[in-house]
């Protein structure tokens, strides 16, 4: 009988385990955030993004987000729901939760009893609720307020004299800002004075009839955006009836980070010059405020440097923070500054770009994650010994993570289970049973072997997946490349299938099995009988400051020769069809899609997503434009040289033989459009196969943030397209 049970329910499933991932699956993806453990450490919150259908349209979804709590006992429980998103929450104390959402289109705070009840508004501020921080007590918060130029002019708490900026505003023919003032007598009128003239085009202006732009950052991700915008700080306290104090005011951007271990004061980060323009700011510094009546004072700060991220430890002795040069190619370095300044600033060695920061409760660590060699390891810096230790691998990625006295939960993506949450206990890590006796290699193992507690992604355990293979070779320039090969989902020894080289966009991004936005693409053309083949060539993030600056001066043929021999090596696989090759990438990798088909015909397709063709162009047209003169130089310098025109794939759009499907969004302002329809249009006058498809609102996150719609037609356009040339016929 017992064998004939399991021979009745075998077929059953081999089928489960050989399903395909389909382009519908990236809808079923659930993703995990915004983790924080209890004061008590026994409770933990976190997030989870979900893709809800739309009720009313067919084919769309909308993202949603809502807490979640756990005991590391019992199932997660559901705290919050609606169409309204909520921000991190916060623990108020062991039984309360504070967090945000939108109410009549600004963010206010919201308190939630664990104990039971809806959740309840605490603030109507007509200014909106930003990124609350709790003081250490929990009787107050300190938060950010957004305001654009005008309505900062006007403003009677924010800008309480009423005065203009003493930085220039640039505007032509105007020595001084005082144009700035306007004079409520004056009446618009297009037949006037020259008064009533400029009241009058003042008025089309807020009209929205025209937008006059003066400053140099003008573009947002989506549209033109000629208004200044600044941020300021305010405190709450957390009492009935309680109306928040401004802390900062004028026209200086403030951001706070944190509060001191004894509530104090507030870690916040401004800009380093007193009268700069904001767009030509490009340092800051850290300064500490008091709560009681925002004065200021100096904390850290470096010439030509930008400073951020202020952390103290819990023992008030250090202070953690963020460095990075205000122009080249850099990524922010850790900086360890005592609160008594009675020591010189320590610049950790770490050749990684560090975030996340985290202190552990006896300040004797500090935790982070950062980018490294495919994965998103999480580290600690050791105050004692002064060293970074690594505490995970490369294969997966610590996407959020938080630490008590006896617990790490943190949020992690891996191959095989895409973005889950997990726990380990300290104190049962260690061999002598105390969290204190906790060694290194007790915690490494703990957390290699932790379990999920959550199931978001149950379903990927029914599909069959593709898993990277991991190889390195040795570039001219001595450099370690590491790429990774996935074979065709379900592959077939004797038969031979197309070969994808996909590459990332950046050109300091990092891709690799810890990497978390890829997943879906990479194993959904795997189970369309692709095999994949993607690398980190010079240039990218995650290998150190030396290889992320490796494509400096040359964006197109040194990182394309990497790529290239990724693909080469790729094809030598036995199931790899030389004859079938394609090639697609984004942003940067659009760039380098273009540019490997004006310089190699080995590919029967190519798909170049939202990318720079023309580096002159570039710097009007993209919000990225400092890529321009960080890695190359500005073109009126360039007349010798010539060093954009030579690393422009336009320069070379004759010589594409290779037919090329070309997408960009049409609110992309990251790399704009123009270069797109430049590209397609010479193609088109000399007859080549091309194809151009425009994105109506979609911006430069179309493939990873925008519309859900559109992210899976560009999916299937890629695929469709690929299909025309290297399908099996």
């Amino acid at each position: 009988m017992r064998v004939l049970l399991v021979l009745l329910y075998m077929p059953f499933f081999v089928w489960a385990q050989n399903e395909k991932i389909t382009v519908s699956d990236l809808t079923r993806i659930k993703s995990a955030s915004s983790i924080s453990l209890s004061p008590d450490g026994k409770r933990a919150v976190y997030a989870v993004q979900t893709t809800e259908p739309d009720a009313e349209k067919k084919w769309e979804y909308n993202y949603r987000t809502h807490l979640w709590l756990t005991d590391f006992q019992n199932p997660s429980r559901q705290l919050t729901q609606g169409e309204e998103s909520v921000s991190r929450a916060i623990w108020k104390d062991a039984k309360t939760l504070l967090f945000t959402r939108p109410v009549k289109g600004k963010s206010q705070l919201f308190q939630l009893s664990l104990e039971g009840g809806e959740p309840r508004q605490l603030t109507d501020w007509k200014y909106g609720i930003g990124n609350p921080i709790l003081s250490p007590d929990g009787s107050k918060i300190v938060f950010s307020v957004g305001l654009s130029l005008t309505e900062l002019l006007k403003d009677s708490l924010f800008n309480p004299s009423k005065t203009v900026p003493e930085w220039s505003y640039e505007k032509p023919g105007f020595k001084d800002n005082a144009f700035l003032k306007s004079d409520s007598k004056v009446k618009p009128n297009p037949d006037g004075s020259l008064a009533e003239i400029r009241a009058f085009l003042n008025q089309d202006v807020v009209d929205k009839k025209a937008k006059v732009i003066n400053r140099l950052n003008f573009q947002g991700e989506a549209t033109t955006q000629p208004e200044l915008n600044f941020s300021h700080i305010c405190v709450l306290e957390l009492k009935e009836g309680a109306t928040p104090k401004v802390l900062t005011t004028g026209f200086k951007s403030v951001q706070a980070s944190a509060w001191s271990f004894d509530g104090k004061a507030i870690y916040a980060t401004t800009g380093q010059q007193a009268n700069a323009h904001p767009d030509r700011e490009q340092t800051s510094k850290v300064i500490r405020l008091t709560p009681e009546n925002g004065q200021m004072q100096d904390v850290f700060q470096a010439e030509n440097q930008r400073a951020f991220a202020p952390l103290p430890s819990w023992d008030g002795q250090r202070i953690a923070l963020l460095t990075s040069p205000s122009e080249g190619v850099n990524f922010p370095k850790l900086t360890i500054i005592a609160t008594s300044g009675s020591a010189q600033p320590i610049t950790v060695e770490f050749d990684r770009s560090v975030s996340n920061l985290s202190w552990s409760k006896d300040s004797k660590y500090l935790y982070f994650s950062a980018q490294s060699n495919g994965g998103q390891p999480l580290y600690r810096w050791n105050v004692a010994t002064q060293k970074v230790e690594q505490l995970s691998d490369y294969d997966s990625g610590m996407l959020d993570f938080d630490v008590s006295a006896d617990k790490l939960v943190f949020v992690k993506t891996q191959v095989s289970a895409p973005n889950e949450v997990y726990w380990i206990s300290l104190a049962k890590a260690a061999k002598k049973g105390k969290a204190s006796d906790l060694t290194l290699a007790e915690l490494k193992t703990a957390i290699q072997g932790a379990k999920p507690f959550t199931s978001l992604n149950d379903w990927v355990a029914k599909k069959t997946l593709s898993m990277p293979e991991k190889r390195t070779f040795q570039n001219e320039k001595g450099q370690t490349v590491e790429y990774w090969i996935m074979k065709p989902a379900n592959v077939q020894v004797g038969k031979k299938y197309p070969l994808l080289l996909n590459m990332h966009g950046g050109p300091t991004a990092m891709w690799g099995p810890g990497e978390a936005s890829m997943w879906h693409e990479f194993q959904y053309f795997c189970s369309q009988g692709y095999g994949v083949v993607y690398a980190n060539p010079r240039g990218s993030g995650g290998y150190g400051l030396d290889f992320q600056r490796g494509n400096i001066k040359d964006w197109g043929t040194g990182p394309a020769s990497d790529v290239l021999r990724a693909a080469t090596e790729a094809a030598k696989e036995s199931w790899a069809d030389t004859a079938r090759q394609v090639i697609t990438g984004g942003s940067y990798a659009g760039y380098l899609t273009a540019w490997i088909v004006g310089h190699d015909h080995r590919f029967k397709a190519a798909f170049s997503q939202r990318g720079v063709y023309d580096l002159t162009t570039f710097l009007g047209e993209g919000n990225a434009w400092r890529l321009v003169p960080n890695y190359f130089q500005y073109p009126w310098l360039d007349k010798t040289d010539r060093v954009l025109e030579a690393n422009s794939p336009y320069t070379f759009v004759d010589q594409i033989r290779t037919p090329l499907l070309i997408k960009h969004g049409e609110n992309d302002l990251r790399t704009g459009v123009i270069q797109s329809e430049m590209m397609y249009k010479s193609m088109k006058i000399m007859g080549k196969e091309v194809e151009y498809v425009r994105m109506p609102g979609g911006t430069h996150e179309l493939s990873r943030s925008g519309n859900v719609r559109q992210r899976i037609d560009r999916m299937l356009r890629i695929y469709e397209f690929f299909e025309r040339y290297v399908g099996t016929k």
